[in-house]
């Protein structure tokens, strides 16, 4: 391989050699001498930071061949190390080893692309001081599962490393051998044919960092993916036994990126609000009531709410359970709907 130019200090052209082959993510940490890990050079390829032969590449497993261009846009070095922040928590509950929060939509969890500030990281930094685990991370102190930015609901994090192992290996087994169940509420539009039943899926990329879409289990990137879902209530029904939305609790087995997001429209009943999944069902207001098509109207984020956590204490051994009651503006958007029967 051989750097044939270089446009910037931040940008480098490597030209693939004729006896190479293998993974993109393994040659461009040995095509740079080192001066990059295989992790880190997954972590580029992941965030859209490399393309072959003008094409942006974000699997690391890609193929690469001989007379590839590969350009590996580096990004300007960020401070590795987020700062304490005095923004609002609501804590549920707290000891020595755990905090348990009530999530607000709006809130990322830990610093990334786009958002080095005003995460809940920065806020458990300052909440906590440095009792946080340093397992996550410098990034992600104490973090041992996410809600997406614009969900609602019950977090937990770690606050040593005994706990952070603990709980991990909880989330990893997916309450499988333990108590661990995690519960969400959603707004999806339509109804359901089964008003219960289980959505066995598998989730991958969907040519893009963060999007998801379900994949054929043969696929590369294909992750196992299970949601179980049933029907709460129903909105606006009509005499064939349909309704224009209804309520939707989910509870997951696994837990992927975008997990209920992804499958409840796979299903044909994407969450009202999401601007991913349900674009295209967001005419399906002007079918509402008056008042209750405002609400949706003015509804501005996927309406999901994680209610229900539990898990083990991982010092104690005690089942912990915590509930957050639905969030002022989704719970807005349901009474409307109500109102509309």
């Amino acid at each position: 391989m051989t750097v044939h130019k270089q446009a910037s200090a931040n940008r480098k052209v490597l030209e693939v050699d004729e006896a190479a082959s293998g993974r993109l993510d393994s040659w461009l940490s040995a095509a740079l001498d080192g001066e990059i890990s295989r992790s880190r050079a997954k972590a580029l390829i992941e965030g859209g930071a490399v393309s072959i032969n003008g094409t942006v590449i974000t699997e690391p497993k890609k193929k690469i061949h001989p007379g590839d261009e590969v350009v590996i846009d580096m990004p300007d070095p960020e401070d590795p190390e987020p700062q304490g922040e005095d923004i609002p928590l609501e804590v549920l509950y707290e000891d020595d080893d755990l905090i348990v929060i009530s999530k607000p939509a709006g809130l990322v969890v830990h610093p990334g692309a786009g958002n080095w500030t005003g995460t809940l990281v920065n806020a458990l930094i300052y909440h906590c001081g440095e009792s946080l685990s340093g397992i996550g991370g410098v990034k992600r102190p104490g973090i041992v599962h996410r809600l997406d930015k614009e969900t609602s609901g019950v977090m937990v994090a770690a606050k040593n490393d005994n706990a952070h192992r603990h709980l991990s290996a909880q989330f990893a087994d997916h309450g499988r051998t333990g108590p661990l169940e995690r519960a969400y509420l959603a707004l999806v539009w339509g109804r359901p044919r089964n008003l219960k039943g289980t959505i066995d899926a598998p989730l991958g990329r969907a040519g893009d960092r963060t999007k998801r879409a379900v994949k054929r289990e043969s696929s590369d990137d294909a992750r196992e993916a299970i949601t179980h879902y049933e029907v709460m209530e129903r909105y606006v029904e009509k005499p064939d036994a349909t309704a224009q939305a209804c309520l939707v609790e989910c509870r997951l087995e696994t837990g992927r990126t975008h997990q209920i997001r992804v499958h409840m429209a796979h299903l044909g009943h994407p969450l009202i609000g999401d601007p991913e999944y349900g674009a295209a069902f967001k005419t399906k207001a002007n079918r509402l009531p008056e008042a209750a098509r405002a609400a949706v109207n003015g509804f501005h984020r996927q309406a999901l709410h994680a209610y229900l956590l539990q898990f083990e204490h991982p010092t104690t051994g005690e089942t912990m359970h915590f509930e957050a009651p639905i969030p002022d503006d989704m719970q807005f958007v349901i009474e409307a709907l109500q109102a509309a029967e």
